[in-house]
């Protein structure tokens, strides 16, 4: 498997040494595009912000703990999710567990307690489903204009003669 250089790399006449990891718009990218460290900084991310929200969960009302939820973690999970399309199964799990205990923390449920029950409550997909949703919905909108103009180029693929009906 080719790797980067590890020597600093001479531009202007100033040395610039690679990094294995850069982040970019907020999504970690690995050297080699595996979302290993953007899966671990969401997941570390998410539990942190679980941890302060059990904190909070008696002081507030039921509707206003799942809003909190939805907007600090939910919404987390699903920023970059689009870089995690293709990702090993156990990486997904990792992303799902967040979920997981989201919803546990919602419900008050113990941590063996089932959580497929408490996830359709909440109208929450699985993180494989979720990222697949997300990734049709874009489609979507780029195949009938309703994208931002920098996803336009799906629509003009999409106009070619030989394209095949989805």
């Amino acid at each position: 498997m080719p790797t980067l250089p590890s020597d600093p790399v001479l531009i202007g006449g100033a040395g610039v040494s690679p990094v294995s990891t850069v982040r970019n718009l907020g999504v970690l990218i690995d050297s080699d595009l595996g979302a290993v460290s953007h899966a671990r900084l969401v997941v570390s991310r998410c539990f942190a912000a679980l941890r302060q929200l059990r904190q909070l969960r008696r002081y507030v009302t039921d509707s206003c703990f799942r809003s909190l939820v939805i907007a600090l973690v939910h919404s987390q999970l699903d920023y970059g999710n689009f870089f995690i399309v293709g990702s090993p199964a156990y990486r997904l799990r990792l992303l799902q567990s967040v979920l997981n205990a989201a919803a546990r923390l919602i419900f008050r449920l113990r941590r063996f307690n089932h959580i497929s029950d408490s996830l359709a409550v909440l109208h929450w997909l699985r993180v494989p489903e979720q990222i697949d949703f997300r990734l049709a919905v874009l489609v979507y909108r780029s195949l009938h204009g309703l994208a931002p103009p920098y996803l336009g180029v799906l629509r003009r693929v999409a106009d070619l003669p030989s394209r095949r009906s989805l």
